[in-house]
């Protein structure tokens, strides 16, 4: 049994193969029919004749409707007429399964291809997302492991809240109460101190009543820290990353990338350096970029696709005021009004796709930081202690894989990006 993208070579004309399936397309006519078959590799067209199978044999293959699953014999030969320019001449089949209607069509309303994900998945579109979304995933993990990184896995209940409790889910947990975490970072931080370059990819959890384009309650997210790197040399390492990560998918799946109407020559451009640009620097020139704001606005979904609208590469924004960042982020000793940090937007309109800087590391800094923000020292007591024992200069990164794949595949919503979407709206299937 050989896979449908193996038999599509010269090489096997005239051979007697066997391919296994699903019937993608199908159309008859009294003496011949056209079968359409997919599997995970590719799709080619297969011809059974009348005359050649006999007529119930014939009979029973017309029958077929989409998504029927069978296994084809026969000799491969060239046509260019064909949709993968090969054509399975068919002798013999075996059918697994034989559907009714396929509820499944191109004209479907969003709601109801949600509802029928499940099925949808097996379009070829969505095989490419999925497709795409693999090389991503892999390549993420493999510019971390070639860098001397370890991979980690913090738990996914927590106790602390890492950014407050407003969109928090709460779970419950023997008699306390526990949250699903909306970021590792706190327990990433742990490990520098065993291993020094950590990351791990987890799903997080965020209870925002937001119906934006590029909000989920439940994501996937890559996240890493660093010891002894200030947030230059975290910036320096994901614009690598991400650059690491265009070439795989522009090296593994060109094809899905044209499948889906990407502009490859235009995600080619993020191989160029990045730009950069400080908080300050980005409210003067607001104005020119088609979105006016004053100082101290932070940056919302609108704000960041109108400003990236007019960027063909990713821009990292810099040293944002304090007031506008979680307790964590280390204060300029320069000027302490301004954090360490940045957000790395993508380009085209998708904005953010990376928050990171550097970690406040004395231990006083901190706490009073914590109380600036209303929190309680004993909910962090653990966080506080990495602060008291053998502390050091750390940065790290928060990256939405999801939010990353939508842009590489130039989706306009992060519900076609992932598998099963959970929204405000959805939990199903």
């Amino acid at each position: 049994m050989q896979s449908v993208s193996s038999v599509l070579a010269d090489g096997l004309i005239g051979k007697e193969l066997e391919i296994r399936g699903w019937v993608y397309r199908i159309r008859s006519t009294a003496k011949m029919c056209f079968v359409i078959l997919r599997d995970s590799t590719n799709i080619i067209q297969c011809v059974g004749k009348a005359d050649e199978l006999g007529e119930d044999k014939f009979k029973l293959l017309s029958s077929l409707t989409i998504e029927s699953s069978l296994s084809l014999r026969g000799k491969i030969r060239k046509d260019e007429r064909a949709i993968t320019g090969y054509e399975l001449t068919i002798s013999s089949f075996q059918i697994y399964c034989r559907n009714q209607n396929f509820p499944v069509s191109k004209d479907i309303s969003e709601d109801f291809e949600l509802d029928n994900r499940h099925l949808w998945i097996r379009s070829r579109e969505f095989s490419a997302v999925l497709k795409i979304r693999s090389t991503i995933f892999k390549a993420f993990a493999d510019f971390f492991y070639e860098n001397g990184y370890y991979q980690v896995q913090p738990p996914l209940m927590v106790s602390t809240a890492t950014e407050g409790g407003s969109t928090l889910f709460k779970v419950p947990f023997f008699g306390e109460e526990a949250y699903l975490t909306q970021s590792s970072q706190f327990y990433l931080e742990t490990f520098i101190y065993s291993l020094e370059k950590v990351f791990t990819i987890s799903p997080s959890f965020r209870a925002e009543k937001s119906r934006t384009w590029r909000h989920l309650t439940e994501y996937w997210h890559a996240e890493g820290e660093v010891a002894w790197i200030g947030n230059d040399e975290m910036m320096e390492i994901e614009e690598k990353m991400i650059q690491f990560i265009i070439k795989a998918v522009l090296e593994t799946n060109l094809e899905e990338l044209r499948l889906l109407g990407r502009d490859v020559d235009v995600l080619r451009e993020s191989l160029q350096p990045f730009n950069r640009m400080s908080y300050d620097e980005l409210i003067e020139k607001s104005a020119s970029l088609g979105m006016p704001l004053k100082y101290g606005d932070d940056l919302g979904a609108d704000e960041e696709r109108k400003i990236m609208s007019n960027f063909t590469r990713p821009l990292f924004i810099t040293h944002f005021p304090a007031e506008l960042k979680t307790f964590y982020h280390r204060p300029d000793p320069d000027n302490p009004k301004l954090i360490l940090c940045h957000d790395l937007l993508a380009p085209e309109g998708y904005g953010e796709v990376i928050g990171g800087g550097e970690r406040i590391w004395d231990l006083e800094e901190l706490r009073q930081r914590i109380r600036d923000n209303g929190l309680r020292e004993e909910d962090y007591y653990w966080y506080l202690d990495l602060r008291r024992y053998g502390s050091i200069p750390h940065s790290g990164f928060g990256l939405g894989l999801d939010r990353l794949a939508m842009w590489i595949m130039h989706l306009d919503n992060i519900k076609k990006a992932i598998p099963y979407p959970r929204t405000i709206r959805r939990l199903k299937p």
